[in-house]
């Protein structure tokens, strides 16, 4: 007997499957010396820069892992530490030139992943999925932005 998955599960599965994709659009575009749990992580760096404590609970990883992944992405190059300005005590984790050169290539992975899902879906039901998605993010995501 087949059980229905929860949707949860289903938005999980659609989401790793981008994840890799853009994952692997990274690797083919010469950022080879990043792995997937870093790539996570750094996905989590706001423009402006973002706390190492913020970026383990987005990551969902231990403070001491997140402090470990940051080590590497900024001894690769892919990150540096500045002074928080609103906090003279805090450090903000800010992505490098190196890294914001790679956007490029992330950034087409995720228009073409858009197109696909639109081609499969259609143009209606994308829309509502977006609505849906955008709409369950103001209770899921305690990072969104106020409405």
């Amino acid at each position: 007997m087949t059980r229905e998955l929860p949707t949860s599960l289903l938005m999980a599965i659609a989401a790793r499957e981008a994840e890799n994709r853009i994952f692997a659009a990274m690797q083919a575009a010469g950022y080879t010396d990043i792995t997937l749990a870093q790539s996570r992580l750094a996905a989590g760096i706001d423009p402006g820069g973002t706390r190492l404590s913020v970026l383990a609970e987005r990551a969902q990883v231990a403070k001491q892992t997140a402090t470990a992944l940051v080590d590497r992405l900024e001894a690769a190059g892919y990150v540096d530490r500045v002074q928080d300005p609103s906090d003279g005590r805090a450090r903000l984790v800010r992505l490098t030139e190196r890294a914001l050169a790679g956007l490029p290539a992330v950034r087409a992975e995720e228009q073409r992943i858009e197109q696909e899902w639109e081609a499969h879906l259609g143009t209606a039901r994308m829309a509502a999925l977006r609505e849906a998605l955008t709409m369950l993010r103001t209770i899921t995501d305690p990072w969104a932005p106020a409405p």
